[in-house]
């Protein structure tokens, strides 16, 4: 029997992403990786993703007030076996402490441009023709 695929994240994925981000958080709160660039910046987590094994988890993480992200999730990732032994208290009811992978979370950009596009006269004068119509 197969099993079907889906490129959505199951229950247990989703589950297990949040008890990482949580676990990730508190790291980073306890300011236990020493680092001048990642003490001296407030880093949003937004979101954990897990691989269907659950033995990889990529973070998007948001460095907040710096312009250039690049050298923060170079920082993370440089400590991020640190930060995977770090988990352990947290996260011991799992069988395979998963690897930590940390992205730039582009997510607030998109939302950004989106809202500016639908700001913007060209679409602001369509959409109060529509009311026109009715």
């Amino acid at each position: 029997m197969t099993r079907p695929t889906s490129s959505a994240p199951s229950q247990r994925m989703l589950r297990v992403g949040e008890q990482v981000r949580a676990a990730i958080t508190q790291v980073l709160q306890r300011g236990e990786v020493r680092d001048d660039v990642i003490e001296a910046t407030v880093i949003s987590i937004s979101e954990v993703r897990m691989s269907p094994d659950l033995k990889i988890a990529t973070a998007y993480v948001t460095p907040l007030g710096v312009s250039d992200h690049s050298i923060v999730i170079e920082a993370l990732n440089r400590h991020a076996k640190f930060i995977r032994g770090r988990l352990g208290p947290q996260l011991r009811q799992m069988k395979y402490m998963p690897e930590v992978r940390f992205r730039d979370d582009t997510s607030f950009d998109n939302y950004k441009k989106i809202d500016e596009l639908l700001r913007s006269p060209e679409v602001s004068r369509d959409l109060d023709g529509d009311d026109d119509e009715q």
